[in-house]
């Protein structure tokens, strides 16, 4: 039989997800034991599964191009390791926000360059369209965690790209976009979303 589970030790999933036990708890109702433990990713949120569950193996008919065994196997970790895992991924959604409010400010302070430069002449700007200063659909991207939706996002946006969005739906995918010719780096950019959305798929399957 398996060791059971205890607080503070670290499991891998089977679809590659690290995870850190809380307890091993005992259901108040039925008696059942519980375990509880945290992921190491993402929000870092907690969940609960029944032991039996936790314990068992893959189903390998259902996911034939896995090789491990159990649904959850236990891993050594250091608390170091993790904690940099944990501050790495703040630190690249911090600076996705920060980046986002960099580009509201400076979107807004050239939309009101071009609204004095454009107010005798008639003229209209991408700019104007937007009362908040920057591009919904911009937003919905930075706010959306599903691949596919990103890229039809960006399929969107193909007319009005400019490098600053360029720039700003990278750091977002955590992917660097060298300088150079627009249409390029949007392809270079799709191209990325693309090859994220494809491992998404792949891994969740």
């Amino acid at each position: 039989m398996r060791q059971l589970p205890k607080n503070g030790e670290f499991y891998r999933h089977f679809k590659n997800k690290l995870y850190q036990i809380i307890a091993v708890a005992k259901h108040s109702e039925t008696g059942e034991q519980l375990v509880i433990y945290q992921a190491l990713y993402g929000d870092f949120g907690v969940y609960a599964r029944p032991l039996e569950m936790f314990m068992s193996e893959v189903d390998h008919e259902k996911y034939p191009d896995v090789t491990q065994k159990y649904r959850f196997e236990q891993v050594e970790l250091s608390s170091n390791t993790v904690t940099e895992t944990q501050v790495k991924d703040h630190t690249q959604r911090e600076y996705a926000a920060e980046n986002r409010n960099l580009l509201e400010n400076s979107e807004k302070q050239s939309l009101a360059d071009s609204f004095e430069q454009s107010e005798n002449m008639g003229l209209s700007s991408r700019e104007e369209e937007y009362e908040g200063g920057i591009n919904p659909k911009v937003l919905e991207f930075l706010d959306s965690e599903d691949f596919d939706e990103r890229y039809n996002i960006l399929v969107a946006l193909r007319d009005e790209i400019d490098d600053q969005m360029i720039n700003t739906l990278a750091v977002a995918l955590d992917v660097v976009i060298p300088e150079g010719d627009i249409d390029d780096r949007y392809d270079q950019l799709k191209m990325c979303l693309r090859t994220r959305q494809r491992y998404e798929s792949n891994r969740l399957r």
